[in-house]
């Protein structure tokens, strides 16, 4: 399978999505209301990212595969 090349402001903030959310996610966030919001913000930059106008960002396996990779990522840096 052929991996995309997904532009680096794309996949900092998908990890930064995945990092909010887990921290949210958390027993009692403390700044709950602050990471939902983030959590928003994140979604839309993620969400209307020009990339996703490109003829490799139009397929559902892209956004698929953006998230399996820095889930991965992040899950081998906390391991």
């Amino acid at each position: 399978m052929d991996h995309l090349r997904f532009p680096d402001d794309l996949i900092r903030a998908q990890q930064q999505w995945h990092d909010t959310y887990r921290a949210l996610a958390a027993p009692r966030p403390r700044p709950a209301t602050e990471l939902r919001r983030r959590l928003l913000a994140l979604s839309v930059r993620i969400h209307w990212h020009p990339f996703w106008a490109t003829p490799p960002g139009r397929t559902p396996a892209a956004c698929v595969e953006l998230r399996q990779r820095t889930a991965a990522d992040r899950t081998q840096v906390a391991a």
